[in-house]
């Protein structure tokens, strides 16, 4: 029996304490969740998609020197060696080769979401008039947003065949319909 969204969020509250974290996963599971449709098979891989967008950091708030270990060790026993082969190399430079659509769809969606995130949260109007060119431009400031890593942003649309600007877009876009939820408009709606 596949895993659960219920269950994979469980697991997700019992590791990860932090307000921010848990918000990330849920944003990237969100932004996951449309890939499939974008970059994999449709419904056919949304959740899988989605589980490895809400589990992918799942470990890394309690064990960050053991991360992402515990996470796809687990996904291992429960069932998900799809997820859990994404997971363990949705940062490129652990060297765990992307094979499929989904893992190349995790690392390209990881880092950017948190990074158009982060751009809307400096913005008056948030996300409503986000676009690729100013995230582009705010990717050139290596001071801001600091510890997202631009290497990956760019290696993921790579890895994807997609301009980065088009896949910026289509994180914008995903991102847009849950605005009040995820807390992206920005200074003038706090």
């Amino acid at each position: 029996m596949p895993l659960t969204r219920d269950a994979a969020l469980v697991l997700l509250h019992e590791w990860t304490r932090t307000e921010p974290l848990r918000r990330h996963a849920l944003q990237v599971e969100h932004v996951m969740r449309a890939a499939a449709h974008r970059y994999g098979r449709g419904a056919a891989d949304e959740h899988v998609f989605a589980l490895a967008g809400l589990l992918h950091d799942a470990d890394y708030e309690q064990w960050p020197d053991e991360h992402p270990r515990r996470i796809t060790a687990w996904l291992l026993e429960h069932g998900e060696p799809a997820v859990a082969h994404a997971v363990s190399g949705h940062y490129t430079k652990w060297g765990v080769t992307p094979e499929s659509a989904l893992d190349k769809a995790l690392i390209a969606c990881d880092e950017l979401t948190g990074f158009v995130v982060a751009c809307c949260l400096v913005r008056p109007d948030g996300v409503a008039s986000l676009t690729p060119e100013s995230v582009v431009k705010k990717l050139k400031d290596k001071t801001f947003a600091a510890k997202v890593d631009r290497f990956e942003v760019t290696i993921g649309a790579e890895l994807l065949g997609v301009p980065l600007p088009a896949h910026i877009q289509f994180v914008i876009d995903t991102l847009q319909p849950k605005a009040a939820e995820f807390g992206l408009l920005g200074r003038g709606g706090r």
